[in-house]
């Protein structure tokens, strides 16, 4: 059974960093296609970065985009999103997502619902 879990998230400052981890079983990371997503109060579901495992292409959202860099460590079974230069409308809980892939990424990454794998969410909060 697939199970997706992430942690990193927290308070940070505008203008600070975080790295958010999801640590992935039960799935072989190497064939699936792996997005972060976001949802803040109010708001629908958006894709944030994603990643396809069949050549190695990324997806940015152009709001987070020179900002966060999504990559994978194959021997941990993990992906992460690193995020720099945070700003309060990056406030939102974070989630990872696996699929296999069907398109290509910046669509996959428009399609959250599209994803059969989902973590539980970890929040981030940008404030000073």
């Amino acid at each position: 059974q697939a199970q997706l879990v992430e942690s990193g998230g927290g308070l940070v400052q505008p203008g600070g960093s975080l790295r958010l981890s999801c640590e992935i079983s039960g799935l072989t990371l190497d064939y699936y296609a792996i997005g972060w997503f976001r949802q803040a109060p109010g708001k629908e579901r958006e894709g944030v970065s994603c990643s396809d495992s069949r050549d190695g292409s990324t997806y940015y959202a152009p709001s987070v985009e020179g900002r966060f860099t999504i990559s994978r460590d194959r021997a941990k079974n993990t992906v992460y999103l690193q995020m720099i230069r945070l700003q309060p409308e990056d406030t939102a809980v974070y989630y990872c997502a696996a699929q296999l892939p069907w398109t290509t990424v910046q669509t996959m990454c428009n399609s959250p619902p599209q994803f059969s794998f989902w973590g539980q969410g970890t929040q981030v909060t940008v404030s000073s």
